[in-house]
């Protein structure tokens, strides 16, 4: 990167532009998800053909992740950032004016395409800031990405709960989140190679450091995604519970995750990374089991909050270390992010699998699993960073660099 240096006060100025980026990114997200029965009803889709579309938004993300760094590398970070924040906050619009299959499926892969460029941007610059600050940031950043997913949310069931149509819902939201991500994007640092810096490749796999990382944050979007999609379920297929019992379940879920994550720097600058992620699996695991044997509503939903609070930070720090990892911060959170989005994608498919040929207690039990994984590899952050010449702790070794 070419030589600059940034002031205290423009680096925090910095990180809460940053942060004030995570929230657009989440915002989107939350202002599709309560739209998706308009949109399906829009397309005349059944629940198979609704499922095939939206998997083409990890597809998309998949595709395109890669070749974040390489635009970042041409046109600076904060040029590259505005860009593709824009590009996703527009996006928005593309499924709700999708007539059919076979349209919607492409309006999830551009959806999806945007949204990975934009993530793995806004998570480089992210690492860049942790590092100069010398202490963690990444879990507050994520919190701020759930808050503005749950502001989303909130603003699309106000317009599902008024009647609105969609193509306006989303054409307002749209242009709305693209006005402010363009003006929070102006303060974030505008990062550019050295003139004697190679471009990076536009496909790469990813680095073996990332693969390590990738499983850890593996199991934590799979508890996610599970909980996410199956908790209300769970409790009103095997429990009995109410629809407003079940719909609070997943509420609970959310705002424990989002609650987490903003609390979360502290207790990471605190522990470290690798305590913490451990603490995490086994809060997860005792709630995964809660989940499992439980024979009243409250119960589960006490499991799935205390899973939302021990994955809360996994993915965020799993980002961090990769940026800490190597050369090429881009392409390792690239590598990272595919993995998780995979995950992301077929744990829902795979708990519907599971829960068909056994039962959802079997398939909640797999997931418990997994949570547990969190806390015996863990060390495996540790690990991967010191391979690529980092440390996981900002405690421990993130010291400011005065490059940008």
């Amino acid at each position: 990167m070419s030589d600059v240096t940034y002031a205290p006060d423009e680096v925090r100025r910095a990180r809460y532009a940053v942060a004030a980026v995570f929230t657009v990114h989440g915002a989107v997200t939350g202002s599709f998800a309560t739209r998706v029965p308009w949109v399906q009803d829009h397309a005349s889709l059944s629940a198979g053909q609704l499922g095939f579309a939206l998997a083409f938004t990890a597809f998309g993300a998949s595709c395109a992740m890669p070749l974040a760094g390489r635009i970042s590398h041409r046109f600076g970070s904060r040029t590259a950032l505005r860009g593709l924040l824009a590009l996703w906050t527009l996006s928005l619009v593309l499924p709700s004016v999708a007539p059919n299959l076979l349209t919607l499926c492409l309006a999830m892969f551009a959806y999806g395409a945007s949204a990975g460029m934009a993530d793995v941007a806004m998570n480089a610059l992210g690492v860049e800031i942790e590092r100069r600050l010398g202490k963690s940031i990444m879990s507050g950043l994520h919190g701020m990405w759930s808050a503005g997913a749950l502001t989303g949310s909130a603003a699309g069931t106000l317009a599902a709960h008024l009647g609105s149509d969609a193509r306006l819902h989303f054409a307002l939201a749209a242009a709305v989140l693209t006005a402010l991500g363009f003006v929070v994007c102006a303060s974030v640092p505008d990062l550019k190679p050295a003139e004697d810096e190679e471009p990076p490749p536009r496909f790469a796999l990813p680095p073996r450091s990332a693969l390590l990382i990738g499983a850890i944050g593996f199991c934590a979007v799979f508890a996610e995604g599970a909980s996410l999609d199956w908790s209300a379920v769970y409790l009103r297929d095997r429990l009995a519970g109410s629809a407003g019992l079940a719909a609070a379940s997943t509420t609970g879920f959310m705002l424990t995750m989002a609650v987490a994550r903003i609390a979360g720097d502290a207790v990471v600058n605190r522990f470290g990374a690798v305590r913490t992620v451990r603490a995490g699996g086994v809060l997860a695991g005792l709630g995964g089991l809660l989940v499992v044997l439980a024979g009243h509503p409250a119960v589960a939903m006490a499991g799935f909050a205390l899973m939302g609070l021990g994955i809360a930070v996994v993915v965020p720090l799993c980002f961090a270390a990769a940026g800490h990892a190597g050369p090429n911060p881009s392409q390792a959170i690239a590598g990272v992010a595919t993995i998780t989005y995979t995950s992301g994608l077929i744990a829902p498919s795979l708990i519907g699998g599971v829960a068909q040929a056994t039962s959802l207690v079997v398939s909640f039990a797999v997931v418990t699993v997994l949570a547990c994984g969190l806390a015996v590899f863990a060390g495996v952050l540790r690990t991967a960073e010191r391979a690529g010449g980092g440390e996981v702790s900002p405690r421990t070794a993130a010291v400011p660099d005065p490059r940008p």
